[in-house]
């Protein structure tokens, strides 16, 4: 199935494509590769035109070192919560399998993803990204039984600790990588 397929897909029959997912054998690798990479540019993209064309007060290497940040903590986030919810599974009665943790985790962040082409616009940017957040968070919701074999009484706290650690990581992520990347961009 090609990306655009798949995340309209996901985005819009969640309910029926997460089964014609759990059935597919993508590997981590080969989801970063096809589908985490291409996607996880959208937001970065956005915010790096954001910033060149509708901020003035801000350079030119500040705004890409900004949406190389953005990117790299999207696509190392997404390794990262992988492993964590492969790591978790067998905590939440869940199934241990590497490849179906990174399924979940990439084809549940698509709404985040597609929601982020609105960070060319301030304020219906951020808006976008967060409705874009919560929806991912009921994709995943939906897709960790299918994908997971997760007990529907188990669903709930296993989201929320992999929501944390995306978050955590995220920020993290983010901040590591600003320190590093904006402190020299700005010497």
């Amino acid at each position: 199935m090609n990306l655009v397929e798949r995340a309209k897909n996901i985005l819009l029959t969640p309910k029926t494509e997460w089964p014609v997912i759990a059935s597919e054998t993508d590997s981590l690798s080969s989801l970063l590769k096809s589908y985490v990479v291409p996607l996880a540019a959208i937001p970065a993209a956005a915010s790096l035109l954001n910033l060149l064309v509708l901020n003035s007060m801000v350079g030119t290497t500040f705004a890409i070192t900004t949406a190389i940040i953005a990117y790299a903590s999207a696509i190392l986030s997404f390794v990262i919560v992988t492993y964590v919810v492969d790591f978790l599974a067998d905590k939440f009665k869940s199934e241990k399998d590497l490849n179906k943790s990174a399924q979940l985790v990439a084809y549940a962040s698509t709404a985040s993803w597609v929601a982020g082409i609105l960070t060319i616009v301030p304020v219906i940017g951020a808006l976008a990204s967060l409705v874009g957040g919560i929806y991912a968070i009921y994709l995943m919701y939906l897709g960790v039984g299918p994908m997971k074999k997760t007990p529907e009484d188990q669903k709930v706290v296993y989201l929320v600790i992999i929501f944390v650690v995306l978050i955590v990581a995220t920020m993290l992520l983010g901040s590591v990588l600003g320190a590093l990347l904006l402190g020299s961009a700005l010497m």
